[in-house]
């Protein structure tokens, strides 16, 4: 089997592998046995095994001491450290790409992609919330690599890997909720500042609207779990603190 094969199914383990933890098909403190993960897969134990490590770097799987892995059990602070993580190092790369001049064309992508959160909040009809997550995924990835770091990049990519800590963690549900509609406008509002701070050099004023922006998920994993926790288990990764 050559190196993209093998590669291929590396990445099939471990999107596999997320989706059972995630889903809550797989229970916290559940012991993960290879063997088993491998022939409920259809994956070889090898491809298993480094999705494991994977999911492990990412804490949503936690090394026994006797060998092997067990799903996480995650706290509400976990959470909420890993999405204050998020903030922090979206935070330095927004400041370091506003200190350090940001690519014209890459702004200009920047703005493209607000116009389209725009379209998508203002659809006739009511917001259109696959095309916001997908136009939102993209400005994240866009402002991650302004700074023209690959070490920032890196870490950033890394930080949206933490149990809930992306910035969809909680769109999936958000359609639902008449509170989190409102939380993305006000998400748009932060978007257009950071780059806009970006774009005139201010570096501490980006570095604070990246930060408080990413605030924005702690509200909403406030509200779904003290207000509306009946959706705790609709919402993916969830099910691993449902039952706290």
């Amino acid at each position: 089997m050559g190196e993209e094969d093998r590669m291929s199914l590396v990445d099939k383990a471990i999107i596999a592998l997320r989706s059972l933890i995630m889903s809550g098909e797989l229970q916290p403190s559940a012991r993960v046995a290879e063997v088993a993960l491998s022939e409920r897969l259809g994956i070889s134990r090898t491809p298993i095994r480094q999705a494991m490590d994977r999911l492990t770097t990412e804490g949503l799987l936690e090394r026994i001491e006797t060998g092997g892995c067990r799903v996480a059990s995650l706290s509400i602070t976990d959470i909420l450290d890993a999405i204050e993580i998020r903030g922090v190092i979206e935070g330095t790369a927004a400041r370091l790409a506003a200190e350090r001049g940001a690519d014209a064309d890459d702004l200009r992508q920047c703005d493209a992609l607000l116009v389209r959160i725009d379209e998508a909040l203002h659809r006739a009809g009511g917001i259109d919330f696959d095309a916001y997550v997908a136009a939102n995924a993209q400005f994240h990835q866009l402002l991650a690599g302004l700074a023209k770091s690959p070490v920032m990049t890196r870490e950033v990519e890394r930080v949206m890997r933490l149990p809930l800590a992306s910035p969809s963690a909680f769109l999936q549900e958000q359609a639902l909720i008449h509170d989190f509609q409102t939380s993305l406008l006000r998400a748009q509002f932060q978007h257009k500042a950071i780059i806009a701070a970006i774009r005139d050099r201010e570096g501490a004023r980006a570095e604070a609207l990246a930060r408080e922006h990413a605030r924005l998920a702690r509200e909403n994993l406030e509200h779904v779990m003290k207000c509306d926790r009946k959706l705790a288990a609709r919402v993916p990764g969830l099910a691993l603190v449902a039952s706290r």
